[in-house]
């Protein structure tokens, strides 16, 4: 459309077509004067028209540039073509305005289709915006009803919601009465029972109380008793089968009390047996004092005898205490030494015997278990030992709650009970000898922490020894099997010194009496009287502690009077050099204090008799070198004498410690 609305302009090949147009006249075409160029222009130039259109159409004309389209193509004809018939030009001035209105036609034709597609497009983009109208509407009517349906729907939703949530409320409501009904009734079954439960501990304390207090009366009737009782009058009189069934009654009572504090309270027939077992000890004493004061009677008659011998006896006691008052006189000499033992009574090595038969059972009793190659038993075996002796070693100092734990494995693994050692559950019902092992093992446990942890650590005696204390009480083979091992180790803890006899070598001489021999070498004095004074304060923190927790209306198993007369049998007793004056110093370092409590003036008068008699028994026999030991004993005991008082040993377990 663009070309048709351009110019109207010539082509390059109107010069062409002219030529061709000379040509032809020139070859006798005669034009007609009297033909009119409208019928001559067609027949005879039809191809230079069509050759000039399509020209046309190519559009580049030299003549574009002179002027307008016909007098600008006549004005070149004359320039170029001089020559040229008037006819001719009037024949191509016609073609060419013949050309001009078909070229105009044209531009009409395509100026009406122009106009046409105009039409139709503003027609199509009228429909267009009719129909994206309509769609607007349709869209917009289609979410209008969308968005009520789902308001309908939602609508519905929430009726029904509050309807489920009514009747939700409503169950709700229902089961919260059902509820409260079942709480009041659960609310007064609990005070029912609280209440039943009230009386019953009510009379379950009644029975204890009455219990204890029958445990006091039987345990005051027993301190009547006494096996070394010995009358005024009646100087022979033996009332030790009397102590013996006093004692077994006194424990048949603490047993029955510890059995019930274990199970709760007790019940009408442990207070029946324990009233029994005080009428039995209200009877034995009244059959003691029968017994005595029968043996009064009869003293009685021979009153009149020993009244005509009294003479006799007053010149008999006065030359007997000559005799006495004699070797005091003396500088020192043989006369200090006389009436001193060298051997250990013969009822003290009978005790020692007793227990090292014991122990030497305990091992053949689990000699399965020990010998055993089963890996299963080995096994066994192996975790049972860590869980007697690691408790053991992580005994300490640091808190009392820490010391109760340590205590209660121990104590539950020897009732059978299972504890976890290593991560792994161990009881010793796991095999038939795994009770005696585990006893022994213990026993051994204690012995080698005094051994080694005591003798580093001083102040370690007093948590050990307490825990060890408690186990013996509750576990009294645990005791024995500790002593056995501890006489065993540390001979001068019975006391006992070993006699060397023909036929045993000197390694073994050595090992009785406690020396540690490796390689046939002895160890190092100060490393030997290093052990023996770790061993012997630990004794000695044993015999004066008992477990807090415990039953405190019993006894100690090996109590103070133990003590006692292990320091009454180590006077008794030839020193020994360096030995006798380190494990003296240490035992009463350790129990002084609980000694001079206990038995308070008699105490003083062996500490004097260690000072004025014994010392210079031990200066006789001890070397310039091993003063040392006999230096630091010396002083501590004028120290005492001085402030006459033994102080508590460094370490002690004050009470504040048990609530740590």
């Amino acid at each position: 459309m663009e070309g048709c609305m351009s110019p109207l302009t010539l082509s390059s090949y109107s010069g062409w077509v002219l030529d061709r147009m000379v040509e032809q006249s020139d070859q006798g075409i005669t034009p007609s004067k009297t033909s009119t160029p409208n019928k001559s222009t067609p027949r005879t130039n039809q191809l230079p028209l069509e050759k000039v259109t399509s020209a046309s159409h190519q559009g580049s004309s030299p003549l574009s540039s002179t002027g307008n389209n016909g007098l600008s193509l006549l004005e070149m004809d004359q320039e170029v073509l001089p020559t040229l018939l008037p006819s001719k030009v009037t024949e191509v001035e016609g073609c060419i305005r013949m050309y001009e209105e078909i070229h105009r036609g044209n531009n009409e034709g395509l100026r009406q289709r122009q106009e046409q597609q105009e039409q139709m497009v503003r027609a199509v983009y009228d429909l267009a915006s009719e129909q994206l109208k309509r769609f607007d509407e349709l869209k917009e009517l289609k979410q209008h009803q969308e968005f009520q349906d789902l308001q309908e729907v939602m609508e519905k939703s929430l009726k029904e919601t509050q309807g489920q949530q009514e009747k939700l409320k409503e169950e709700h409501r229902h089961r919260a009465k059902v509820l409260n009904l079942k709480l009041r009734e659960a609310e007064q079954q609990r005070q029912r029972q609280e209440e039943l439960e009230r009386l019953r501990k009510e009379e379950g304390q009644e029975r204890l109380r009455r219990l204890y207090s029958i445990q006091e009366e039987v345990l005051q009737l027993n301190q009547q008793i006494d096996p070394n009782y010995r009358h005024k009058d009646l100087p022979k009189i033996d009332l030790s089968a009397y102590s013996s069934r006093g004692n077994q009654i006194c424990g048949l009572v603490s047993g029955l009390i510890r059995t019930t504090s274990e199970r709760g309270f007790p019940t009408q027939v442990d207070v029946a047996n324990t009233e029994r077992a005080l009428q039995e000890m209200r009877g034995l004493i009244s059959s003691m004092q029968q017994e005595i004061a029968a043996a009064v009677e009869e003293k009685k008659r021979k009153d009149e005898e020993e009244e005509r011998q009294k003479q006799q006896e007053l010149l008999k006691k006065s030359q007997m205490k000559a005799q006495s008052t004699a070797p005091a006189q003396l500088p020192g000499g043989k006369q200090m030494k006389e009436g001193l033992q060298v051997k250990t009574d013969e009822s003290i090595m009978c005790w020692y015997q007793e227990l090292q038969d014991a122990a030497n059972q305990c091992i053949t009793s689990f000699s399965e278990i020990s010998n055993c190659k089963d890996n299963e038993v080995k096994k066994t075996k192996m975790d049972l030992q860590k869980a007697a002796t690691i408790p053991v070693s992580q005994i300490s100092s640091i808190a009392g709650s820490q010391l109760r734990e340590i205590f209660d494995k121990i104590n539950n693994l020897l009732s059978g009970k299972s504890v976890q050692s290593g991560g792994r559950s161990v009881s010793v019902t796991q095999h038939p000898q795994g009770l005696d092992f585990v006893y022994y093992k213990l026993a051994e446990k204690f012995v080698s922490q005094g051994e080694e942890e005591v003798a580093s650590h001083r102040e370690a005696a007093f948590p050990i020894a307490v825990v060890a204390s408690g186990i013996w009480e509750i576990h009294p083979r645990v005791g024995d099997l500790f002593l056995a091992h501890l006489h065993k180790k540390c001979p001068y803890s019975v006391p006992f010194y070993p006699a060397f006899k023909e036929g045993t070598s000197m390694e073994e001489y050595q090992r009785m009496l406690g020396y540690q021999v490796k390689d046939s070498k002895m160890e190092e004095q100060d490393h030997f009287l290093k052990r023996m004074s770790g061993m012997i304060r630990l004794y000695a923190a044993i015999i004066q502690l008992r477990w807090p927790y415990g039953n405190r209306q019993g006894t100690h198993p090996h109590g103070l009077s133990y003590g006692w007369r292990w320091l009454a049998q180590m006077l008794n007793m030839e020193p020994l050099a360096d030995v006798t004056a380190t494990l003296l110093f240490d035992f009463l370092e350790v129990c002084g204090n609980a000694l001079m409590k206990q038995y308070q003036i008699q105490f003083w008068k062996m500490i004097l008799l260690i000072r004025e008699d014994y010392f210079p028994r031990i200066e006789a026999i001890t070397s310039s070198g091993q003063m040392g030991s006999l230096m630091r004993f010396k002083q501590f005991l004028e120290e005492c004498l001085q402030k006459k008082e033994i102080p508590l040993p460094k370490g002690f377990l004050q009470p504040s410690f048990w609530r740590s």
